[in-house]
């Protein structure tokens, strides 16, 4: 049951929460604007909307076979795939140049040392584990996936105890929540984009059902730890929302200088497991269109092809920064996902699972 109907749902948030989320940085930027009230209005909406989504993409990959992003939109697009492929892999570029960001920014607060020590050692991690194919990628994300719900849940609990006031008055408080279905909406359309890159892992499926109940529990399972995050970063608000990492902020009013580690340390392994996925994704690709042409990727040419991926990243990363990358490069990566996979999913996907339904 694990593999069928729950690693689906670990893997989609292995990469939604990538460096942005885990930081808090993206709650702050598409949430907080709404306020409180309205930020979690926009957090459900996200969800919903991953759930559905989900459902429909690992109903559609299962029905036609699709165990990667190519053969996906091949099946979805026909001739015009490759506007997706050209779309993801700027996507990808942007993804990881956060995620380095992130990471350099994290080791900069934490150690002081230079941000590019931190996006570095991000990037050897991240070789380490996607030049060794499926079985490394999906260990990666169950054992991240229970270190990240652990200190999450910690975090909330000394959060609560010593603020929970806070966030009590700052519910309870009028403050606007225009906006809150624009966030929503942005949020999810940008991470969305897990859904299909996590393709690998749903070979497990082994009905129409099971890829129903793993696409509507990958919601939940996504945004949850997120949902409890934003509770403790209200009762800062509004002054956390201009911080470059609310996590490190909420930290330091805890006063736990261990705890702090321990956090940061979870936010290492959960951009280490996304960007990985993103990663894993364009190997699998490769492979896949290798495969058809009798040939195989080897370790080595998974290694260099992370490396040059990654080269371009860091260099991005170093030049924008984290804050800049998410309010402006995350917000059009969103615009063109929604058009180019959620539309035509819920039409023309939808419409032909419908008329072509596979028994079982």
């Amino acid at each position: 049951m694990f593999q069928r109907l729950l690693l689906p749902g670990f893997a989609f948030k292995a990469v939604v929460i990538g460096g942005g989320y885990a930081t808090g940085r993206e709650l702050a930027t598409f949430f907080l604007p709404s306020g409180p009230r309205g930020g979690l209005f926009a957090m459900f909406l996200s969800m919903i909307i991953w759930s559905v989504v989900c459902a429909l993409t690992f109903l559609f990959a299962y029905q036609t076979r699709s165990l990667d992003y190519r053969t996906f939109f091949r099946n979805l697009l026909g001739p015009w795939w490759p506007a997706f492929e050209i779309t993801w892999i700027l996507a990808l570029l942007v993804i990881l140049a956060v995620y380095a960001a992130a990471a350099g920014a994290i080791v900069q607060a934490v150690f002081g040392c230079p941000p590019i020590w931190g996006s570095l050692i991000l990037m050897g991690g991240i070789a380490v584990f996607a030049v060794w194919g499926n079985d490394a990628v999906e260990r990666l994300f169950k054992y991240v996936t229970f270190f990240l719900y652990g200190t999450y849940l910690m975090f909330v609990v000394l959060g609560f105890a010593q603020f929970g006031d806070r966030t009590l008055a700052a519910l309870a408080a009028e403050t606007p929540t225009a906006g809150w279905i624009g966030g929503g909406f942005t949020y999810a359309g940008y991470n969305i984009i897990g859904a299909v890159i996590i393709l690998p892992v749903i070979r497990h499926l082994a009905s129409r059902r099971d890829a129903l109940l793993a696409g509507l529990l990958a919601g939940p399972m996504a945004m949850i730890p997120a949902l409890l995050f934003f509770l403790c970063m209200i009762a800062f608000y509004p002054q956390i929302a201009s911080n470059p990492l609310p996590s490190d902020y909420l930290l330091e009013q805890l006063h736990w200088p261990a705890f702090r580690i321990v956090f940061q340390l979870m936010i290492f392994a959960a951009l280490l497991e996304s960007s990985t996925g993103g990663i894993h994704a364009i190997n699998e690709r490769v492979a896949h269109a290798l495969h058809g042409a009798g040939r195989s990727l080897s370790t080595g040419a998974r290694l260099a092809l992370t490396c040059t991926v990654l080269i371009v990243a860091v260099v991005v990363a170093t030049r924008f920064g984290l804050v800049a990358l998410i309010a402006s490069g995350f917000r059009w990566l969103s615009y063109a996902f929604l058009a180019i996979y959620v539309a035509p999913l819920v039409t023309i996907g939808a419409l032909r699972m419908w008329r072509a339904r596979a028994p079982g």
